[in-house]
């Protein structure tokens, strides 16, 4: 198969180089265009990319090159806007994590797409790893027994002029929230994706340092679906930033995974033995990783989703419930009560 998939850039910020390396690594894309509302951007993208024009406008971006593929970087609060301009026009869709910030937003999204036979994607490019799937199928085979326990500990540290470098972060209406929707969003879908479905949070919230709107510091104490019980600890406020650790603990044994692999790994059964990986599930301090290996298997899994008709990887289902897990972490924090994570999608 030498078909290529065109794929197009929906802003040019600071997440842009992990998908531009992608497209430029994966066998089956090929990039054609560039767009950011910030002419300078836009333009000086286009010229490290070799492009010779650059857009301002996505529907003219569209109409004058015609990609198969969107990636929707702009932000948080204006994916689904984006996304559905684009599905109007017959374009499918690859967005950047969090679909959008409102299960409204997402679920329009989602309809726009279905009306107008698109597919679409979101970049959760911490599942494509060894360690994140090596973990979840020995949840789902039964290796650790009976799971009692699986906790996540998201301890970021972003600074004032991480804040300071674009207004709408840590802001609701375009961040989403906070230190779990911006950073967190990551290892919440992680948590939920190893650990057999998370049912249930219960939460607090509290901005405890830096001058935004959302939280900075949050801890929800989690109920799985399979009985297992654990807690997210998310913040953007432990200097200097560490690793994404997951801990999940069962009557058969227990693992310790983060970023660079399993650091922790006993079984009662010594034949299983602890296995290399390969890559790393993310940049520590969740910050942006020198390697795209995870957004290079993206972009290809997209290719091929179309030039195959098969669905993504990461589904809009999957990346709605994500979203949602964390917006019900918001509302139990705001209600002080236990939210239950498929009512709350309802």
């Amino acid at each position: 198969m030498d078909k290529q998939v065109k794929f197009a850039l929906v802003g040019c910020g600071r997440v842009s180089p992990n998908h531009l390396d992608a497209i430029h690594n994966a066998p089956h894309a090929t990039l054609v265009a560039v767009c950011d509302i910030d002419e300078e951007k836009a333009k000086k993208t286009a010229e490290e990319n070799n492009l010779n024009s650059y857009y301002t406008d996505m529907e003219t971006m569209i109409k004058m090159e015609t990609p198969d593929v969107c990636c929707i970087i702009t932000p948080s609060g204006n994916h689904a806007e984006c996304g559905i301009k684009a599905a109007k026009m017959g374009v499918n869709i690859l967005v950047e994590k969090p679909m959008d910030v409102s299960l409204s937003a997402m679920k329009n999204l989602i309809a726009a797409c279905e009306e107008n036979n698109v597919k679409i994607g979101c970049i959760f490019q911490r599942r494509t790893f060894d360690a994140a799937n090596i973990a979840r199928n020995m949840v789902i085979e039964g290796k650790f027994g009976k799971l009692t326990m699986s906790s996540a500990s998201l301890r970021y540290y972003r600074d004032k002029e991480y804040y300071d470098s674009d207004a709408w972060r840590g802001t609701w209406k375009l961040d989403g929230g906070g230190a779990l929707m911006n950073q967190g969003i990551h290892g919440v879908d992680l948590l939920d994706y190893i650990s057999g479905g998370i049912y249930s949070v219960t939460a607090l919230c509290k901005r405890m340092h830096w001058e935004i709107e959302a939280e900075d510091t949050a801890v929800a104490l989690v109920k799985f679906k399979n009985g297992a019980i654990g807690t997210i600890e998310c913040c953007t406020t432990a200097y200097p930033g560490m690793d994404t650790i997951f801990t999940l603990s069962g009557t058969e044994g227990s693992i310790v995974v983060g970023d660079t692999g399993f650091y922790e790994w006993n079984f009662k059964d010594e034949k299983l033995t602890k296995p290399q990986t390969n890559g790393s599930m993310g940049g520590i301090n969740c910050a942006y990783a020198p390697s795209s290996y995870g957004h290079v298997l993206q972009i290809e899994d997209m290719a091929l989703a179309i030039l195959e008709k098969h669905e993504p990887m990461v589904t809009a289902k999957d990346a709605l419930r994500s979203v949602s897990i964390v917006l019900a972490i918001y509302e139990s924090s705001r209600t002080g009560k236990e939210v239950i994570i498929d009512d709350f999608i309802k």
